[in-house]
């Protein structure tokens, strides 16, 4: 199991047009925004960031760092697949 497994998976549309990634953690959502992410800077980015290393780290919730990531989207127009 991934560390900071999240309760509902997120289904979002890559870089690529048409391309979908399907993420389940926290562990998986730090890697994207941190090396995938298609904006370098926002608020919602950071905070994200945060609550997914937070998870990582025992120091935080997992469905937090989610709801985190939803809100990094949104800020990036990152669009999200409804499950």
């Amino acid at each position: 199991m991934r560390r900071g497994a999240w309760s509902e998976p997120v289904t979002f549309e890559t870089q690529r047009l048409g391309q979908y990634r399907t993420i389940i953690s926290a562990e998986e959502a730090a890697g994207i925004l941190m090396g995938e992410w298609p904006i370098e800077d926002g608020s919602a980015l950071r905070a994200a960031c945060e609550a997914c290393l937070d998870a990582l780290e025992g120091r935080g919730d997992p469905e937090v760092a989610r709801s985190a990531f939803l809100r990094a989207a949104d800020e990036a127009n990152v669009f999200i697949r409804d499950a």
